[in-house]
């Protein structure tokens, strides 16, 4: 897959950096219940050498630090001041440095590219949780970037005189793109003062520009109240509360002692410098690794995002089909894409159906080998075009009539794009005018199974939250989020944890492999492709112990993202960026702790 930077303009005059406190008379909301983990138990005794308070006060960074520098010491006292209100950074427009690691297109060449977006951050503060009243991807306008924040922590130190620091993951995300590029901030704050801000970028998930990035800039605390705080707080404990239980990868062995379990096979085959993260989901624990940078250990693993890429077809392919089939009928796959895109009304979408586009076999095509139209000039203008009349446009008439459709596999992302807008158009017919595809999988599906807030947004067209989400790419997962969707498809049946159906049987058996008589297509490679689900046999052949053959179905990404859901209840997945897809092996140990009955 292709894509590249909307060309960019030169930023506004520089603001200079400056430290300004804002008060108000209005008192802080209250934290109400506490997050799981809190207090904190620490007495603030921590000897620290990097990122001082002197340094806060007045530094000029050259480069980057270790990331341990941001996360929260064993020691931390709880935080003895709450931050509530907003904070504005200052200057970004020239702040700070770049150092380019990987960038064949030479995107380091755009003004931009080279500097964060501006930032205002509302937080509100629930003991040492510094939580942001704004969650998923925030459209900026920035030529080069938009931007996700996560929760951080807020704590006392013995050396910071009496203020209280916060921390907190970022991530810049490409605009009109999937990359993600995570970093971190930190601050010190009192009742009546601020630091400055440091900042820095030391990992990603994108195979074509890698980049570490740092600086420290002057930042407006304004103490106003934030709207909703305590709801946005309480939301919080929910959201903590929710999470599936966590372990390390190694524990695995020992949950397991009689299974002979080979943790090391897990995130195997991958380079371990392009590895953001992997985890395996069994016995309702998301054993995970960590979170690698360039500057050690990411200090908000579990906060971390992870781009989707191809990994949102499923979404769109199995899962938003899967639900509107639950709610209207299990005639919704046979609707037509021409009856509901009026763009794709020519001759050349005539007969097509969900299923089809689903399947990547609508009968148009140029070039029928693996993957060779994905990679065209064609591809590449559909995944360059930013507003909706010109993506569509490409979609609609980009490839000719070959073959019948539903008859060959032929993989375009442009196809999901206009199966998704053929279900939201349909949709709309049946609920209303305002009705959005995927806020529908966003209300009906992603809260339901309590997924956080980082995958309820997506890229969508003109940089704008309300065009046409993407559907072939564009969301954003953390190592929860893609194993609670995990769950939902490979363990519970397409039913939320409460137990109500959220996906229609039939389609999600079709996707999962579990339909003798519905595989799919064969893709060529020896894989098999069904509702935007890729599947892979596993036999004999691939290991002895496999006494009778079964289908592993998976999704899969660009650059090296797979998650792949076996029929004994384990998923693997990992997130990578050299375009490395090994996961054979995973499949082998996962087979040491139940059958893998096809």
């Amino acid at each position: 897959m292709s894509t590249r930077f909307i060309a960019a303009g030169l930023c506004a005059a520089v603001v200079a950096a400056c430290i300004t406190f804002v008060p108000s008379n209005s008192p802080a909301a209250a934290a109400g219940t506490a997050v799981p983990g809190d207090p904190l138990t620490g007495d603030g005794a921590v000897v620290r050498a990097v990122l001082t308070a002197r340094d806060l006060a007045s530094a000029t960074p050259t480069a980057t630090v270790a990331d341990s520098a941001f996360a929260l010491p064993a020691n931390a006292a709880p935080p003895s001041h709450e931050f509530q209100g907003a904070l504005t950074l200052k200057g970004l427009a020239t702040a700070g440095g770049i150092s380019v690691i990987r960038d064949p297109y030479r995107y380091r060449s755009i003004a931009t590219v080279r500097h964060l977006p501006e930032m205002t951050l509302p937080f509100v503060q629930n003991g040492s949780h510094l939580i942001p009243a704004k969650r998923g991807l925030q459209i900026t306008g920035n030529p080069s970037w938009n931007y996700i924040v996560s929760p951080g922590r807020a704590w006392d130190e013995d050396g910071d005189g009496g203020k209280t620091r916060a921390a907190f993951p970022f991530a810049l995300v490409e605009r009109n793109a999937n990359c993600v590029h995570n970093g971190v901030m930190t601050f010190l704050f009192d009742g009546s003062s601020n630091s400055q801000v440091r900042y820095q970028i030391t990992q990603e998930t994108c195979e074509y520009f890698k980049f570490d990035m740092w600086g420290q800039v002057g930042a407006t605390y304004n103490r106003t109240p934030v709207a909703d705080a305590a709801g946005i707080a309480g939301r919080y404990v929910s959201e903590v509360g929710d999470r599936i239980p966590v372990k390390p990868i190694a524990a695995l062995a020992t949950d397991y002692p009689g299974a002979g379990i080979d943790v090391g096979k897990f995130g195997s085959g991958v380079t371990p410098a392009h590895m953001s993260t992997y985890g395996f989901y069994f016995g309702g624990t998301n054993y995970v690794a960590s979170c690698g940078t360039r500057k050690g250990t990411y200090p908000f693993c579990g906060q971390m995002v992870l781009p989707s890429y191809s990994t949102a077809k499923t979404m769109l392919g199995t899962v938003a089909m899967a639900r509107l089939a639950q709610r209207y009928g299990t005639g919704v796959p046979n609707e037509r894409i021409s009856s509901h895109v009026a763009e794709a009304a020519g001759k050349s979408w005539s007969g097509v159906t969900f299923d089809n586009a689903a399947d990547m076999a609508t009968g148009n095509y140029t070039r029928a080998g693996y993957e060779l139209d994905e990679g065209s000039a064609t591809m590449a203008d559909f995944f360059a075009a930013e507003p909706y009349s010109e993506k569509m446009d490409i979609a609609a008439n980009g490839y000719p009539r070959k073959i019948t459709p539903g008859t060959k596999w032929v993989y375009h992302t442009s196809d999901t794009f206009l199966l998704g807008r053929a279900q939201q158009q349909y949709l709309k017919a049946q609920d209303g005018g305002t009705a959005d595809i995927f806020n529908m999988v966003r209300d009906h599906v992603l809260k339901p199974i309590k997924t956080s807030p980082e995958t309820w947004t997506s890229v969508r067209t003109d940089n704008s939250a309300t065009g046409q989400a993407f559907g072939g790419y564009g969301m954003f997962w953390t190592q929860d989020n893609i194993a609670k969707v995990a769950r939902l498809l490979n363990n519970d049946g397409g039913k939320s944890p409460a137990g109500t159906q959220l996906l229609a049987p039939s389609v999600l058996a079709a996707s999962m492999q579990q339909k003798s008589s519905d595989r799919g297509l064969p893709t060529g490679t020896g894989l098999m492709y069904n509702n935007n689900v890729w599947a892979k046999q596993f036999t004999a052949s691939d290991d002895p112990s496999y006494l009778s053959p079964f289908y592993v179905p998976f999704m899969s990404g660009f650059g090296g993202i797979t998650v792949a859901m076996m029929p004994n209840g384990g998923t693997y997945y990992y997130f990578s960026d050299d375009n490395e897809f090994a996961w054979s092996a995973a499949v082998k140990e996962s087979s040491k702790l139940a059958p893998m009955a096809d």
